[in-house]
């Protein structure tokens, strides 16, 4: 790949992001999708292989956004039962 695609590839890919993160998110994703198109125009197998295993990535997300969702849950569960036991502590030592 010559220089001057690596540079226009990542810099729309990375002033997409900024963009996206600043606010200007509709702006962001079509530079962004600027850069990923150049991207695809020198690699289409890999972006082929990349778009029929997607299913499969998006599964694979799914699950790990359940499992991160649920341990969140569960330590917040254990911070409010931790807190009450240290409210009722307290109450108890302070005599109130």
């Amino acid at each position: 790949m010559q220089t001057w695609k690596k540079a226009a590839i990542i810099g729309g890919i990375g002033a997409g992001v900024v963009l996206a993160v600043s606010g200007r998110r509709s702006v962001g994703v079509a530079v962004m999708a600027g850069g990923l198109a150049l991207l695809a125009s020198e690699y289409p197998e890999k972006f082929e292989t990349i778009w029929e295993n997607g299913p499969d990535y998006v599964n694979r997300a799914t699950k790990i956004f359940a499992t991160l969702q649920q341990l969140s849950e569960r330590f917040a569960e254990e911070s409010e039962r931790r807190s009450v036991a240290a409210y009722h502590e307290m109450r108890n030592e302070y005599g109130r």
